[in-house]
């Protein structure tokens, strides 16, 4: 069966709601749903951390299953958001000047999946 990764570029809570349900779906079905959050996504990590935000409970959800593989570290700093990223425990990741390769999860077995 094939692993799947989302990246996520939006910071549209309504987008990005999809993300979320979706990655839930294929990891319950064992198809992965992994995440990575890049460009202004990672915005969205200080309002989802809220409990009274309408995404608390399933980015909770994608937490707890270690789904999110990490967040863009070049996104992160430039948007302001790195060490709040830090301290939620996502790591930063990104060896193409800062920013995760597509091709390093194309050569995993990943199939790609952009929001």
């Amino acid at each position: 069966m094939k692993k799947n990764v989302f990246f996520a570029f939006r910071s549209d809570p309504m987008c990005f709601v999809h993300v979320l349900l979706n990655s839930l779906d294929l990891d319950k079905k064992g198809m992965g749903g992994k995440i990575i959050l890049e460009g202004e996504a990672v915005k969205l990590v200080p309002e989802m951390m809220k409990p009274e935000h309408f995404l608390n409970q399933l980015y909770s959800k994608v937490k707890e299953k270690n789904l999110i593989i990490g967040a863009c570290k070049a996104c992160s700093s430039k948007l302001e958001v790195r060490d709040i990223i830090e301290a939620e425990g996502i790591p930063l990741i990104g060896d193409m000047m800062g920013h995760p390769a597509m091709s390093d999860y194309i050569e995993q077995g990943y199939q790609i999946v952009t929001f």
